[in-house]
């Protein structure tokens, strides 16, 4: 799929490769208003949120339809005005084809709004108003995780750098570049607010340097900033939390350890754009810009689409599929999930819909050359992980760091008997947490039994000195009818 070379120095991070960047960037367009949203109610695997709405009733574009289940759940907005007219299954943006509980909204297109509700001048309010501001906005880290900005806003208090990732290093992707190029501005606005937050004495904006365009669109936005803009390496997977930070310092953070306790917090480019809309003009996060390229689409384009948009209407914006799409991606081809239809709908953390043909290979045995290990950004050794994680030897796989794999994909592809080395990887992983739970849930099992029995024994010893006190109070009567009878 790819051409690639092996990073020849450790100038930046270990390992890492250079790809054929497949990148198409347009002019961001926006398709006509979807007949039917469709929000799911799952979020992730351990994350959901409770439908505040019923079937029937009339929401405007901005409205809650859905609220936090959890301090890492955000709330959903309706992205346009109509009728709730069901909360079923549907199919869900989910590797294993799950379906799940959605909220339907027959949009009426008029696209009713409710009324924004600004913040002018940010520097005003408490960093606790504007956090909530934006947790009420719903806003998530929009480059793929989706993790809740506010939450990771409310971190360690001394944050010394934010790290503003416009590394968009995955191929075929192009999203954020676009969006840097239109809405330059509007970025830098959204840095100083995060900033502003956090308290931050130092703000990078990081950008390939393969992207020219958008480098100067923020380079002439930033002027007037103390933001800086920082070219970057075009190398795979430089996009990363700790490898962008290791090429902008030099600091490498240890495994299993988090950025923040380093003083660095990173937000996608478009996170921050988010933020800018939703303090300075009060709009929650209704859509999104998304890539919609490969082979398998007539139209390559970056779109600004509602989120619940069905990925079916953003094809036929595209002009439709070519005779070359066999498969649907969400995401990248190298991180990105093999979605089961084009009924599901857009979500916050679809940056890009890649379609394209299935070029499968036939597997071969590891040869072990080693060239995952060279590759490997966490420096781990694919390799022994790949025959730990085979032979269900989890313990092993532990002991190898098996969680500090990022999932990137580059042992994949330089992997020259085409094993499917990440996919061998999530399963791993997968069956270590089930692990993990159903002891941690047996220790408490386990625990919440000692204490029954203890508080059992307690409950005897009590009753024993209860009745002993009784026994003695009896015999101190008797004694004393005994003496009266003598007397």
């Amino acid at each position: 799929m790819f051409n690639f070379f092996w990073r020849k120095k450790k100038s930046t991070f270990t390992g890492g490769i250079i790809l054929d960047g497949h990148k198409q960037v347009t002019k961001i367009n926006t398709p006509q208003l979807p007949k039917e949203l469709i929000y799911p109610l799952f979020l992730t695997s351990d994350r959901y949120t409770k439908a505040c709405v019923k079937v029937g009733d009339y929401v405007k574009k901005g409205q809650v339809i859905a609220i936090a289940d959890s301090l890492l759940s955000t709330p959903i907005h309706a992205a346009s005005s109509g009728i709730i007219s069901s909360i079923e299954k549907r199919l869900i943006a989910h590797p294993s084809g799950l379906a799940d509980d959605c909220i339907i909204l027959q949009t009426d297109g008029l696209d009713s709004a409710l009324e924004a509700e600004p913040c002018l001048d940010y520097r005003q309010q408490s960093r606790d108003f504007l956090r909530k501001k934006i947790h009420q906005a719903g806003i998530v880290g929009l480059g793929g995780a989706a993790f809740p900005t506010a939450k990771k806003l409310s971190g360690s208090p001394a944050i010394h750098t934010l790290i503003i990732n416009a590394a968009e290093c995955e191929p075929y992707i192009s999203c954020d570049e676009s969006l840097a190029i239109a809405s330059a501005k509007e970025i830098i606005q959204g840095s100083l607010i995060i900033q502003h937050i956090l308290q931050a004495s130092l703000c990078i904006i990081a950008i390939e340097d393969s992207k020219p365009d958008a480098y100067l669109a923020l380079l002439f936005a930033a002027k007037e900033t103390d933001i800086k803009i920082q070219k970057v390496p075009s190398i795979y997977p430089t996009g990363g939390e700790k490898q962008l930070i290791q090429v902008l310092s030099g600091e490498q953070i240890p495994p299993q350890k988090l950025v923040f306790e380093y003083g660095y917090i990173c937000q996608n480019i478009a996170t921050s754009f988010a933020v800018y809309q939703a303090v300075l003009l009060g709009i929650p996060l209704t859509e999104r810009v998304i890539t919609v390229t490969g082979a398998g689409i007539k139209q390559a384009q970056n779109i600004q689409a509602k989120i619940g948009t069905p990925i079916k209407d953003l094809v036929q914006f595209c002009q439709g599929y070519t005779e070359h799409a066999q498969q649907l991606i969400m995401g990248g081809p190298m991180m990105g999930i093999a979605l089961a239809s084009d009924e599901i709908a857009v979500i916050k953390a679809s940056n890009c819909l890649l379609i394209e043909p299935i070029k499968a290979s036939a597997i071969q045995p590891c040869i072990r050359c080693g060239d995952c290990a060279k590759v490997c950004p966490s420096e781990l050794l694919p390799q022994q992980l790949y025959w730990y994680s085979r032979s269900q030897q989890w313990d092993n796989c532990t002991d190898y760091n098996l969680a500090d794999c990022i999932e990137c994909g580059c042992c994949d592809v330089v992997c020259p008997s085409k094993i499917p080395l990440v996919q061998s990887f999530r399963i791993a992983k997968s069956e270590i947490s089930q692990q993990q739970k159903q002891a941690e849930q047996a220790a408490l099992a386990k625990k919440r039994f000692e204490n029954q029995q203890q508080r059992k024994l307690r409950i005897e010893q009590e009753k024993a000195v209860l009745l002993e006190k009784r026994k003695a109070t009896i015999e101190k009567m008797k004694a004393a009818a005994a003496q009266r009878k003598l007397n």
